[in-house]
This record gives structure tokens, sequence and C-alpha cells, in this order.
């Protein structure tokens, strides 16, 4: 019978060794998997965490072992390419780092041996993600085990699968199930028995068959049917011979129909069924991408409580603790490859083995409906004859090795919507931040209403949007401010526009939670995407959080807003409640300022503002308590300041009527003399941004500077780290004197 043996504890690890040990090093430190060396480097900002080869070591003996035929190690995330060697010699590799593989030891083990796993997260041009807005963490951040098995075994070697494949279709009341099986040195009188069970373990199926692939019928079949009854069934198929069951695998499995419709949006099972919700990365505070049990269990409780339909897993394969998780608790799912930002002729091969990966080891899922291409691939162009021909050959990879999912993108935004490249899937996403990025809020509706109308056969889905907020706060929110009142006006702009659009085949907030993205230096504490609806802790829930809650969730709630921002200067002040109840009312130190019915679960309320007012919501039997003061003067502790910044806003020199690093660059590039010094300041950084074409010609590009046109210059100097651009203060200020020489266009 096939046994796993946890080999997590105790591994000698360094960053300092330029070679492979021969024998078990002495001072090197101690950890136990799962861990990253970049926990701590990859979230503090700067862009320069740890990027290179590190190595774990650890001795193995075979008598520790249970006895078996054959072992396999399996390593179930290594970021992001690994070799693998025992007593010095090498016996594998592995590029691409989130996936699970596997290196046969059966060979090779005899006694006692150091078995070494090198690792390396540095830059190359052949495994993706190479650019991209978050931490790529190195270490071997999922468990790693030894499996041992008999010679004739479920195949264990084919891209990290489970050998085991179950296909099931539903037709009317019941389902047909296709069931496949993988085995390796299958002999003469081997056969496999397979038993399905229900969710409560009754036996609904047995059966015998010599052949590897079978079929059968589940009568009056129980759906999957979404967060609404997430049903599963449960197959195990085991390998007999004779009498003696030398293997056994197993896999949960649901049963469902769905389509994605251009106009109806996501059906499940017949029933039009609205994919609201949330996109989601794997890493933690201080922890990395290198997460236990219980976190992924946190996040996904936390998702359930917004409400969330469907969770885009971006941008990459995610462990499969947490797409087991998927499937128990009903979300839908969009899985997709790390192929982002930037396209690399010398990384097909890799997009290729990725998506095998993918596919192969997570088609049993019932939460996944779609595989995802690619993420905002264009960021160069969309008419690239190789990124075509790339996506062409993983669409068809797709429909090749699962005939029952479609395939989707997530489009950049200035991706022209009459784009060959928006033909290839079959169906599509776009990234859109207006609102944040530049524009406004109110664009983004009737942006997907043109596309619709342009494309009126091909799905279309929102697959990110969504802006940034910290502990900063205001009265007067406006884009850019990276305050909590921001983010919360923002997502009820974008809730209404998105949420009523029926047509809109899934909408994805982004992000769930923030996460690390060292390159980024902005809104006050570097080292962060702060886009999240719970802060990268999981410890507070804006106030964003709750107004998705009040559209999506059914537990009953309500909700103050505001309750970092005590301290206010106006004599009269706006308080939102979020509610998912028919009317609030809000009392303010015991007196009634009326009930309020909100068709769109926002309750707005103007407030008297003297001295401190305790402040309470009620919704029926529903309670929500915060506290404001007045005060004179604005509480200097909620306006953002950049952390390590080498200006902040207040530091810059204006010129009334004249420009600066604080004006947009929609008003810089308005002036024919502003326009001119960008052109040149981006052709000489076009170099180290990688753009051989010349990052003066990005002016003349109409979608692209119609997003960015709501930055501040400064503003836009402090996001381009991500792009490997930073500016000294010299530098800036050098900018900003010619910049006051320049008129600022008429209003």
């Amino acid at each position: 019978m096939r046994t796993i043996v946890n080999i997590d504890q105790k591994w000698a690890f360094t960053k300092m060794a330029d070679c492979v040990p021969q024998e078990m090093p002495k001072l090197w430190d101690w950890v136990d998997l799962p861990h990253s060396w970049n926990a701590l480097d990859g979230q503090d900002g700067g862009s320069d965490y740890h990027r290179g080869t590190c190595y774990y070591a650890k001795t193995i003996q075979k008598a520790d072992l249970p006895k078996a035929e054959r072992y396999y190690l399996e390593i179930k995330g290594a970021n992001s390419s690994a070799w693998v060697y025992l007593d010095g010699k090498q016996i594998a590799s592995h590029d691409g780092g989130y996936s699970t593989w596997r290196v046969e030891l059966t060979e090779h083990l005899s006694e006692e041996h150091l078995l070494v796993i090198a690792v390396d997260n540095a830059p190359n041009d052949r495994v993706y993600p190479q650019v991209a807005d978050f931490t790529f963490y190195g270490g071997l951040y999922r468990s790693v085990e030894i499996l041992c098995v008999p010679q004739s075994h479920f195949d264990l070697s084919y891209y990290g699968g489970p050998g085991i494949k179950v296909t099931p279709v539903v037709t009317g009341k019941d389902a047909q199930v296709e069931l496949e099986l993988f085995v390796t040195d299958k002999k003469e009188g081997q056969y496999i028995q397979y038993t399905v069970y229900d969710a409560e373990d009754n036996e609904v199926v047995n059966a015998v068959t010599d052949e590897l692939k079978a079929s059968f019928t589940l009568e009056n079949v129980h759906l999957w049917h979404g967060r609404k009854d997430p049903y599963l069934y449960t197959v195990a198929a085991h390998l007999v011979e004779g009498t003696e069951i030398l293997d056994t695998v197993a896999t949960r499995f649901g049963c469902r129909s769905y389509e994605i419709h251009p106009d109806r949006g996501f059906i499940l099972n017949g029933e039009e069924y609205p994919l609201r919700g949330v996109s989601r990365h794997q890493d933690r505070w201080r922890l990395g991408n290198a997460l236990k049990p219980e976190h992924h269990i946190e996040d996904m409780d936390l998702i359930c409580e917004v409400g969330a339909t469907t969770i885009r897993l971006a941008h990459y394969q995610h462990d499969q603790f947490f797409y087991d998780l998927c499937d128990e608790r009903g979300m839908v799912v969009w899985a997709e490859i790390p192929y982002i930002s930037q396209h690399m002729p010398t990384g097909r091969e890799n997009t290729i083995s990725q998506m095998k990966e993918l596919i192969v080891q997570n088609y049993n899922h019932p939460s996944i409906v779609v595989w995802g291409l690619s993420n905002e691939i264009t960021m160069k162009g969309d008419r690239d004859p190789d990124l075509l021909e790339n996506h062409r050959i993983l669409n068809d990879l797709c429909h090749e090795m699962d005939k029952t999912r479609p395939t989707t993108m997530a489009v950049v935004s200035p991706c022209p919507m009459d784009s060959p490249y928006l033909q290839i899937p079959d169906t599509v996403s776009y990234n859109h931040y207006f609102g944040w990025y530049g524009g406004e809020t109110g664009q983004n509706g009737p942006w997907f209403d043109k596309f619709h109308a342009m494309h009126p056969d091909l799905p279309i889905g929102c697959s990110e949007y969504g802006c940034e907020a910290l502990d900063w706060h205001t009265s007067d929110p406006q884009q850019g401010d990276y305050t909590e009142e921001y983010q919360a006006y923002y997502h009820e702009e974008l809730i209404r526009q998105l949420f009523t659009r029926k047509y809109l085949w899934a909408t994805h907030v982004w992000n769930m939670f923030d996460f690390g993205a060292d390159a980024r230096n902005e809104g006050g504490e570097n080292g962060q995407n702060h886009k999240g609806l719970v802060t990268f802790d999981r410890k507070y829930k804006k106030d964003a959080f709750y107004a998705y809650k009040a559209w999506l969730s059914d537990e009953p709630f309500v909700h103050l807003c505001g309750k970092r921002y005590v301290d206010r200067v106006e004599d009269v002040t706006k308080v939102t409640v979020y509610s998912n109840q028919p009317a609030v009312e809000l009392l303010a130190n015991g007196v009634s300022l009326g009930v309020k019915e909100a068709a769109d679960h926002f309750f707005y309320f103007d407030v008297p503002n003297v001295g401190t007012t305790e402040l309470v919501a009620v919704a029926g039997a529903l309670r929500d308590e915060s506290q404001i003061r007045k005060v004179e003067k604005f509480n200097d502790a909620y306006r953002m300041k950049e952390r390590g910044a080498v200006l902040n806003w207040f530091d810059i020199t204006e010129v009334e009527g004249h420009l600066s690093l604080n004006s947009k660059m929609s008003d810089i590039l308005a002036t024919l003399k502003g326009k001119m010094l960008l052109m040149g300041l981006f052709a000489k950084l076009a170099p180290k941004m990688g753009d051989k074409g010349g990052m003066g010609s990005m002016m003349d590009m109409g979608p692209l500077m119609d997003m960015l046109g709501g930055f501040t210059f400064l503003r836009l100097a402090g996001m381009i780290g991500t792009m490997n651009i930073t500016f000294t203060k010299e530098e800036l200020l050098d900018i900003n004197a010619k910049l006051n020489k320049i008129k600022a266009p008429k209003k």
C-alpha cells in the first residue's frame, strides 16, 4: 500500500553557499517547511529582496522509510526553479514555482543520503513570472514528502497529477461520469476496483474493471451548486492483485453544468448565478507565501463572510488545500498560470509546461470553471506574432486536455477593443482602474457597455478593479489620496456600475487582501499593494469590505464606517452606514437622526459635530457603534506621508498658475512644453525599463495615457519602482524647477 512520509521538519538552510555540499553542513540555519527566505525582505520595499540560489539540506535514511518497491520525492512548491541532489549528484530539476512535481528516488536510494534541494528565484528569460506587481518569494514554501509505493501503482510521473481523472456530464436528473485511471507498470491479472460515495459516505457505486477507463451513471444526481449547495461525491480506486490492494487513490468531484452567456452572464445548472467576488494572492505578512492550513482556512472564512461567489486565484497555481476549500465552500474559481506582464519569446515551453501542470493537477475540482491563459501580457503591445502564437498554442492545449472548460484572459486596460488577441480565448475579462489609475469612476460601466455592443457574442467580465487604502482619512476623499474613505467611495461607485450589468460574466475585486510587492513605494507603507479589502495581516476589514458584504451576503449585519476616523474639523460631517437590511436608524448621543432606506445598501447621514459624539447604527436588533470628536485643526496623523520617500507632496515648490510635480499628467501633457519635457525624460529612462522602442512614443499612446492622466507626476514617479526606476531628490527637484517655468493649462 501507498505510504506518505512528510519530511518538513529540520532542514539546514543557507543563502550564502555557492555550491552543493557533499556532506551535511554544520553552520547553516535550521528551518522547518514551509519556508521562504523573503518572508521579511520581500515586503519592506526597496525592490531589494534576496533573489538567487539558496540551499536546503537534509539527511534521509532508507531504514526510516516504510518498505516499498519505489520511492518518489514530492515537492509541492519551490519558487521558482529547483534542482534535486543526492550525495552531490543532480537527479532532477524543475522550472515553475507554483505547482507540485515529483522525482523518483528508487534507483538512487541505498542506506543514508544527503538530500539537497537548490531553489532559485533569480531573474531569467525562460521561467514565468519575471515582471509583475508582486513579490516572487523564494523558498520551499509548501510541504515536501516521500511517497512509498509498490512496483505497480497509480501514476506519479505525469505532470504531478493524482493518477485519477473524473469527468461528470449532467443530463436531466442524472450524471454520466467518465472515470480514467493512470497506472504505472500494470501487470497481467491486476484490476481496478472503484467505489463512489456520496457526501454522507454512503456507497452509491461499486464496480470492478480490467480497463483503465470506466463509466457509470449517478441517477437523481445531487448537483454541486456553488455556495448554495456545494455537494461533493468521492471516488476511491484500488489497484488490486488477487485479493491484495496494491495502491489506492481517491478524489472528490462535483456534478454541475454551466454556461458563460454573453448576455445573461454565468449560468449554473440552468440558473443565472452572478459571479461577484474577489481575487486572491497567497502571501501573508511576515510569512511570505509559506502558508499553513489555518491560514488558508482563515482566508476562505473571510471571503465567505464578504459574500463572494467567485475567486480569481491569481496569478499562478495555488495550494491544493485551497482548491479543496473552494470545492467545499462552493466558490466558482478562475485558475491561471503566471504568464504575466511581459511576453518572453524564450519562455514559451515554460507556459506550456505550467499549463499542463495546472490542468492535470486540478482537473477534478468542480469549483474551477475557466483556465486563464495570461494576465496583462500585452503591456508592450498586442500585435506581436510570437505572443499571439503562444496564446493560440495555450488555448488549443487547454481544449485538447479539457473538453469541458472554456478559456479566458485578463486583459490590460489599454488593450484596444478590436485587438486580434481578444479573439483567441472563449471569454475575456479586462483589468480596469478608472477612478484610481487615472480616469473617473464613472467610466467603468460605459466602457463595458461599449465593448459589449462591439462584441455581442463574446462574454466580457471585469477581472481586476480596485484602489488602495491605508490608515489615512479625510472628509473630502480624492483619487490618489490612499484614504479609507476614497476606497469606500470608489467601491460604492463600482458596485453600482458592475453589479447592475447582468451581461458581465464575472467581476473580481483586486484584491481581497493587501499583498507583498517589494518594488512598490507608495501610500506611506512601502513594499505592499494596499488594494485589499482586508489588511495584509488579516486583522482589519476596511470599510469597503462591508460595502460588498451589504450587497452579497445573506448574513444580517450593520456597519458604521469611519471607525478609525475620529477627529473631524467640520461642523457637520457625513457618516456612512452599510447594511443588507432595508432600513437603518442612526443615533447621535442617544438622539435619533432619522431612519433611512437605501436600495443600494449604502445609507448616508449628516451628523452635527460638537464635542464627542457617540454614534449607534441600528437595523432591527442589529447595532454597531463608533465615535467622532470635534477638533479645530485637522489631525495630521490622518494625512498620508510617504515612508522613506525622497519627496512628499508638501515639500514641493509650487508657483501659482504653473505646473509642478503635484500636477496631473494630463495637465502636463496638455501643454507643448510639458509634453516635450516628459518625452525627453521617458526616452532617457527607456533602457532601464526594458523598452527598446523608447518610452517617448508612450506619450502618444492614447488609451494608456487616458489611464495615467489622473496621476500626479510625483505619484507616478513613486510607482514606477516596479519598472526598476528610482528618482533621487535632486532629480525630482530639477524636474519640478523645469515644470515651474511652464504655465498650467486653463481649466
